[in-house]
């Protein structure tokens, strides 16, 4: 039987234990992100991370959890109710919905029933991915609007720039994966690497896809929405209580599936990495193996994720989007063209594969010389800047006329500048 076969062979039951793991994995993964990231990131930075709550304070998060249902919830007079409590479900939802179609792991048997470690396979599974990581920023864009305050509306529509810029990149990193698997299943997807991964033979793809994901959760250094020295938190400034934990469950869930969907688009998947594979491929890459190795390489992911927020500062507005729109979508436009003809020609079956890649270097080489040929951009020189000492204090110009002091001009300015003489009766009498 076929993987949708197999899935569609499931039971009520075995549905149901399958959509409470993966609400329980979402909810574990991200009390485990919060601690995680809070040590790796004191690490870094050479100081104490959280080590009070629990052994090691690894139940911090618990603590957390439990501290923010609890909390006082203040709503701004000047909200729209409705929309300012609707926000947060409509950022979580569609995060949580993403993992039903993401494989961890080949055919398994639980309680005696065949079944796959996946939850629903799809023949657009990979547009599922990609819809739901869109449908969050529908959240933020309404807590933004309906806070009824101009700051949480400027991050609110920051990330809806934000979004639909990297929304666009990210899109067109996944056409060369559907162009070399032939399909839009996720699991499909896996099986087409078992030879090599698709990061190996795709490696642009991957590059602009990790690039991309980082920008669309809004992580560091793109964690432009929030930029608490501009906005003071950003559009989740006014929540408070339970609803500002949904916000955040949203950005570690959205981390989790960016990383769960690179890994099965360009690290194959649930498939053993390269040097355990060639121990014994059919024991490594069959029962509940596959977990270890799907996990490992999520796990692998979000460290970096958590490397980059401890060593990149953030970027301006402006460098955000000129990355965006003018550099990562043309390249990915050009690769996607550059990997259509490829194919093309190897269709043909008249041109190796070698003398593609030569044709190839030799025409990158071509355009990295006739960048050195391009004339340098002049520019207008303006007004002739002010000359600096050598103790970095600007040098009066040289035709600068000092106003004399005894002019009657400075004399009648000096006598403005002078206060009235103010005094009382007794005074006015001695001095006549």
């Amino acid at each position: 039987m076929t993987r949708a076969e197999l899935l569609a062979d499931d039971p009520f039951w075995l549905i149901l234990i399958k959509c409470v793991a993966l609400l329980a994995l979402g909810a574990l993964m991200t009390m485990f992100m919060i601690i995680w990231e809070r040590k790796v990131v004191a690490r870094m930075q050479h100081r104490p991370g959280p080590n009070r709550v629990g052994p090691g304070g690894w139940l911090q998060s618990l603590a957390d959890a439990i501290k923010l249902p609890f909390k006082e919830q203040i709503i701004p007079d000047t909200a729209d109710r409705k929309v300012y409590f609707l926000a947060p479900i409509v950022s979580t939802v569609p995060a949580f919905l993403a993992f039903s179609v993401i494989p961890f792991g080949p055919e398994v048997s639980i309680f005696g029933e065949r079944t796959v470690l996946q939850l629903v396979d799809l023949p657009v599974g990979v547009l599922v991915v990609l819809a739901c990581s869109s449908l969050g920023v529908y959240g933020i864009v309404l807590a933004g609007w309906s806070s009824g305050s101009p700051y949480p509306l400027l991050g609110g529509l920051r990330s809806a720039a934000q979004v639909i810029s990297y929304e666009i990149a990210l899109g067109l990193s996944i056409v060369a994966v559907i162009l070399h698997a032939g399909s839009l299943s996720t699991g499909d997807i896996v099986d087409a690497q078992t030879g090599i991964w698709f990061a190996v033979t795709l490696v642009p793809s991957f590059l602009i896809f990790f690039v991309s994901m980082i920008g669309e959760t809004n992580r560091a250094p793109f964690d432009l929405p929030e930029a608490e020295s501009e906005l003071v938190g950003g559009f989740h400034t006014e929540y408070s209580s339970m609803k500002f934990a949904l916000f955040f469950l949203a950005e570690y869930v959205n981390m989790v599936i960016v990383s769960a969907m690179c890994t099965t688009l360009f690290l194959g998947g649930y498939m053993a990495p390269w040097p355990i594979s060639l121990i014994n491929d059919n024991m490594f890459n069959s029962g509940w193996w596959p977990l270890i190795w799907f996990f490992g390489k999520t796990l692998l992911l979000l460290f970096v994720f958590i490397w980059l927020r401890g060593t990149l500062p953030r970027l301006r507005y402006d460098q955000f989007m000129r990355l965006g729109w003018k550099f990562l979508v043309p390249a990915n436009l050009v690769w996607i063209v550059g990997v259509t003809a490829i194919r093309a020609f190897r269709a043909e079956g008249e041109i190796s594969s070698t003398t593609i890649l030569v044709a190839g270097g030799v025409l990158l080489l071509l355009l990295i010389g006739l960048s050195f040929l391009l004339p340098e951009k002049t520019v207008q020189q303006g007004p002739k800047p002010v000359e600096l000492t050598g103790g970095g204090y600007p040098v009066p110009p040289l035709d600068l006329q000092v106003p004399d002091k005894n002019s009657p001009k400075a004399v009648r300015a000096r006598k403005r500048r002078q206060p009235a003489a103010v005094g009382g009766p007794a005074e006015k009498e001695t001095e006549q």
